[in-house]
């Protein structure tokens, strides 16, 4: 891949909403690129429309009528003159048809070739290349036919406890666990039609269930000239219901040697598709240390702020500089860790009620603006939170010299975190932060279920009530309260925490 053209970027389109789309319009701003938002009805005065120096109506509030439509957003990229599409995470970000036809009409797409993306968006396919690479994989089959039959005959040879797991998609859908040969068929129905119903395909196949495993992902980095890289590990065991809730890096049960390991598979695997861009290779790691490959998301990642604080790097920019046909500016040999960071996402929802979606109007909301603490936000005090699209409001990021030190101010800042008028999950990350066995490292992916099998009691009824009535009353907020300004959206000014190091969009809001 030599020869590669430098192809310079002016304005760049975000298909996406939320914090994720503010994060890229910041990272653009301080590179001296424009922006343009893309918004739903429902979106009309959110905090990224605000943030962008253009934004385009797109359609309703429904996401299959507005951000999910690749024509809406392609010609709102035309009408603007945008010469480049950043996708964001979610939405079309990992849509290889969305990304061919980005290219096709003469846009820069920032992200992995449709290649990668479908090499790796079907998990029996992603399998085969990988041990085709050496990268080691969780032991299983997908090589029976798809009828219950063959399946139940393939589960007699991985054995149980195993997964039932959906070759399309991801986030859970379509995957079961088995203990005995009893739950087996129920199972494989029961997986076979939710990823029908969820991905619009039913293949399914078998894989050995790991009791008590890490969830462990390695952020990869490739650039247009054969080089990758990466940028260590992010432990993302605390997670409910497959959804991750807590990430840090590095991970407590990860060290120098095995960190090497998980890493030369990691780039492995992603040299294997010719992957550009950045990119996370999840895997699975046992009580014995022995780590399988699970899948590889095309795309960054939510929790992609941890690394950026560990390893001193701006992953959004490096994707811009990448799209435009620059080399990686750092070598395997130059990149080292720092300190330690700890990601939680705050999420609209009743952990007293099944972790239950909540809606309502951000009468109060005020992150910490302590040392070491980034807030990364979509909403701002008087925003409404509806109940169109995913509930994360936040990401917190605490920084700190070592686990402990980050623990430490990632408790403080979840207790200075000021949110009132809609009901969030915020009691349950102190809980989680404040657990023993959470303080001593003790991680894997069924913590959740273990320490917390019923979320969080009933609060005190009617004290968060009472102030979020005086709230209202005293300040009148409504929802078109104004976006704050570059300085108030600081990330506090520790000169030891790593946040200067990687540009004005540290504190994004």
């Amino acid at each position: 891949m030599t020869g590669v053209p430098v192809r310079p970027i002016a304005k760049v389109l975000v298909a996406n909403r939320g914090e994720i789309a503010i994060r890229v319009i910041e990272a653009c701003a301080a590179r001296g690129i424009a922006t343009v938002a893309v918004y739903s009805e429902a979106d009309a005065t959110a905090a990224h429309v605000r943030a962008a120096d253009e934004a385009v109506l797109i359609g309703p509030a429904a996401a299959n009528e507005s951000y999910l439509v690749t024509a809406r957003v392609l010609d709102a990229a035309r009408r603007t003159g945008a010469d480049a599409i950043h996708p964001g995470y979610g939405f079309l970000s990992e849509n290889a048809e969305f990304a061919e036809a980005v290219s096709a009409a003469g846009m820069t797409w920032i992200g992995p070739d449709a290649f990668a993306i479908r090499a790796m968006g079907t998990k029996i396919a992603a399998r085969e290349r990988m041990m085709a690479a050496g990268v080691p994989v969780v032991p299983g089959t997908h090589a029976a036919g798809q009828d219950l039959d063959a399946l139940a005959a393939a589960a007699a040879e991985v054995g149980f406890p195993l997964l039932v797991k959906a070759s399309a998609g991801g986030g859970g859908k379509g995957m079961r666990a088995v203990h005995g040969e009893a739950e087996l068929r129920p199972a494989l129905e029961a997986a076979r039609r939710e990823a029908l119903g969820a991905f619009g395909d039913g293949a399914l196949y078998l894989e050995r269930l790991l009791l008590k495993p890490r969830h462990i992902e390695v952020q990869v980095f490739g650039d247009r000239h054969g080089n990758v890289v990466h940028f260590g590990e992010r432990e993302c065991s605390i997670q409910r219901r497959h959804q991750k809730v807590v990430e840090e890096a590095p991970s407590p049960g990860v060290d120098a040697a095995l960190r090497a390991r998980m890493g030369a598979a990691a780039v492995a695997a992603a040299k294997a598709v010719d992957y550009v861009g950045a990119g996370t290779v999840e895997f699975m790691l046992d009580a014995s240390g022995e780590f399988f490959f699970l899948e590889m998301n095309t795309r960054l990642q939510v929790e992609h702020p941890v690394t950026e604080a560990v390893y001193g790097v701006d992953l959004v920019g490096l994707q811009l500089a990448v799209a435009m046909g620059a080399p990686l500016p750092m070598t395997q040999a130059d990149i080292a860790p720092r300190g330690h960071a700890i990601e939680v996402r705050l999420y609209a929802e009743d952990p007293a009620k099944g972790f239950l979606p909540a809606t309502g109007t951000l009468l109060r909301y005020r992150p910490s603006r302590a040392p070491g603490i980034r807030h990364d936000g979509g909403y701002i005090e008087g925003d409404a939170v509806a109940v169109h699209y995913d509930p994360m409001l936040a990401k917190l990021i605490a920084w700190g010299e070592d686990r402990q030190h980050a623990i430490g101010r990632l408790v403080r800042a979840l207790d200075d975190w000021e949110v009132h008028g809609v009901i969030t999950n915020l009691p349950f990350l102190l809980a989680v932060a404040r657990h023993p066995e959470y303080r001593a490292g003790n991680l894997h992916t069924g913590f959740i279920p273990e320490h917390f099998p019923d979320g969080l009691p009933e609060p005190i009824p009617g004290e968060d009530a009472l102030i979020a009535a005086a709230l209202a009353d005293a300040m009148g907020l409504g929802a078109g309260a104004g976006a704050p300004t570059g300085a108030e959206r600081g990330a506090g000014g520790d000169p030891s925490a790593p946040w200067h190091l990687l540009g004005p969009w540290r504190g994004c809001a």
